[in-house]
């Protein structure tokens, strides 16, 4: 084999795993907040416009949508929507990740229930600038409350 020949295949391999996995290519902004944990308390701060905004949007849902959403919630538990959400949101925003009970009732809930959940929160006015980021961080979310629901741990005995 001649040098260009060893070049192409190198070159070619390269591309496709840069095509493949385009993560190695690019630096890992994903660990970064998408907002300072001392700032997250501030995020649910509203006005007038945005609680107009966020009632004209509940408003023209679907029923058969809204429906869904209660269902997936009541799944989560009586304290899940109340308690979790907020703790799930700080995870998805400031990295800091939620407890094994509030996995638990992620889990609960169902994947599908989970991110639809988390689709709806993000078009909330307060949230809506972070939807087109919070993609990757939601799955990563899903990902290590299952795994960790399905490992065993010391302080707690059952699953769901």
């Amino acid at each position: 084999m001649d040098t260009k020949t060893i070049f192409m295949a190198f070159f070619i391999i390269n591309t496709l795993v840069s095509c493949a996995y385009p993560c190695l290519g690019q630096e890992d902004v994903d660990d970064k907040p998408l907002v300072n944990p001392a700032e997250f308390d501030t995020l649910d701060a509203l006005s007038p416009a945005s609680q107009e905004y966020n009632i004209y949007m509940l408003e023209n849902l679907p029923p058969k949508y809204k429906t869904y959403l209660g269902t997936c919630a009541d799944k989560m538990g009586p304290s899940g929507i109340s308690e979790c959400n907020e703790d799930v949101l700080s995870e998805i925003l400031t990295n800091k990740p939620v407890s094994r009970e509030c996995c638990l009732m992620v889990v609960r809930a169902g994947k599908e229930c989970y991110m639809e959940i988390r689709k709806f929160m993000f078009r909330l006015y307060q949230l809506k600038r972070f939807a087109s980021q919070v993609s990757f961080k939601t799955n990563e979310v899903w990902n290590r409350c299952s795994a960790e629901v399905e490992s065993p741990s010391s302080s707690h005995d059952h699953m769901i």
